[in-house]
């Protein structure tokens, strides 16, 4: 099981599908998954049906972020662009309610998923795309080591504008 003092990573479950479809459809948040269009519960639940196949066969890993104290789902973590050869992936990270943020969950999870990428999955580097006007999860993506090894120039739009997004890495050593 992958959990410590403050937080528990599982599997979805079909019980999920009410909470995933909020969060997926929360257009707020779309700037940070690339997401245009919404989800319908349909889709989510095919979706959840097949996340038990191997990380293998589907190049991904959608874990819930659950706290230990109330059993509440939170967010969730993403491992994603698995490539088994070159033993790297992409991660992503939601902490959704805005009261549950700052309070450490996102550093909880991220300490447990990095070692679990690392050590279980063998990985090589992990890796994360991250819009320039995004100081928090810059701050806590560096706290564990990642560099900024890149730049995308004017890579997202934002209303009226373009941002910037940093290409950062950790590289298991």
């Amino acid at each position: 099981m992958l959990s410590n003092d403050m937080i528990k990573l599982r599997a979805l479950e079909p019980e999920d599908v009410d909470v995933l479809y909020q969060w997926e459809n929360d257009m707020s948040i779309w700037n940070v998954s690339d997401t245009l269009t919404p989800f319908s519960k349909y889709v989510l639940n095919k979706y959840i049906q097949n996340s038990h196949l191997d990380i293998f066969e589907l190049k991904e890993l959608r874990l819930v972020i659950e706290l230990n104290e109330t059993k509440k789902s939170v967010g969730m973590i993403d491992l994603f662009d698995f490539d088994p050869y070159h033993s790297r992936a992409g991660i992503g990270i939601l902490v959704y309610d805005d009261k549950k943020r700052r309070q450490g969950i996102a550093t909880s999870t991220l300490d447990l998923f990095i070692q679990y990428a690392f050590k279980t999955l063998g990985l090589h580097q992990v890796y994360c795309n991250i819009a320039s006007d995004n100081s928090i999860s810059m701050n806590l993506f560096q706290h564990f080591g990642f560099e900024i090894v890149g730049v995308k120039k004017d890579w997202r739009k934002s209303g009226s504008d373009w941002l910037d997004e940093y290409v950062l890495q950790l590289i298991n050593s």
